[in-house]
């Protein structure tokens, strides 16, 4: 079977893929999502809140609406307290985007046993955040960017990129080079394997936003080169820059762990 031709990512799709991910990282939103799929197909205010024994009514009541201005609910009665939420049609196909934040995270972040939606949540919470799909994208592009560089590139002060790139550090996302002062940054492992997880909320972004969908599928696109591991400043100097994202030779994508994958039609989504 031939393989089409892939597609960089730029940086109105990281912009793009960013804000997805702002619709889905809120916390509770994605087990919100799950007790809907699960319990539904609709649910009152007291229903919900009865399978989050942690919280209280009026908080879950006020997650639903933000949830709901974030499309990912809806219910008829827009000023009636009383009326139900089910979920809207973008929810329902958030099954791909789930699957591959629950893998890259179990295989590159986390191996410690957690729930589904938790890992998906904690995945989320690490990807979110302002300017780290286009620092990614960056340095997926050209190897390795120093931080004057790199803030350049941003439209950043250089204060903002060094905070993000410490974050981004902390979250396992980037590395420097080596340990000498101002070394350059490059991707982890962690970094590198995130092509499945912005293909599929690229996917979704565009499928519910009315643009087109892109043609590779997400199997067959990764980030750059195939993983390896953080390159010393010398290997750096002797190899050239990783391809752009997502426009390299697509590799195999590992089989998702038995205990990671859901079934299939709609609860493959979600699990029971």
């Amino acid at each position: 079977m031939s393989i089409q031709p892939s597609t960089p990512m730029s940086t109105t799709d990281a912009q793009r893929t960013e804000a997805a991910l702002r619709r889905l990282a809120p916390k509770w939103t994605t087990h919100i999502v799950h007790t809907v799929a699960k319990y539904g197909p609709e649910m009152r205010v007291s229903d919900v809140a009865q399978h989050f024994p942690a919280l209280s009514q009026s908080y879950v009541s006020k997650r639903l609406a933000t949830t709901s201005t974030d499309g990912l609910v809806a219910r008829d009665g827009e000023f009636d307290r009383w009326a139900p939420y089910r979920l809207s049609s973008a929810a329902r196909t958030l099954g791909p985007v789930y699957r591959a934040l629950t893998q890259w995270s179990s295989d590159h972040i986390d191996r410690t046993p957690q729930g589904r939606y938790d890992r998906v949540e904690t995945a989320m919470h690490r990807l979110q955040l302002t300017d780290t799909t286009e620092t990614v994208r960056l340095l997926s592009e050209r190897g390795s960017l120093r931080l004057t560089h790199l803030a350049e590139l941003l439209y950043s002060p250089p204060q903002f990129a060094a905070a993000r790139l410490n974050r981004m550090q902390a979250d396992g996302l980037v590395a420097r080079a080596d340990n000498r002062h101002g070394a350059p940054y490059l991707l982890t492992d962690a970094g590198r394997a995130l092509g499945p997880v912005y293909t599929a909320l690229q996917q979704w972004e565009h499928r519910h936003s009315g643009a087109a969908a892109r043609a590779v599928p997400a199997a067959e696109r990764t980030i750059g080169a195939p993983a390896q591991s953080v390159r010393t400043a010398a290997a750096l100097r002797r190899s050239p820059a990783p391809s752009a994202l997502f426009s390299h030779p697509p590799v195999p994508q590992p089989r998702v762990p038995a205990g990671v994958t859901p079934a299939a039609s709609f609860s493959y989504s979600y699990g029971r």
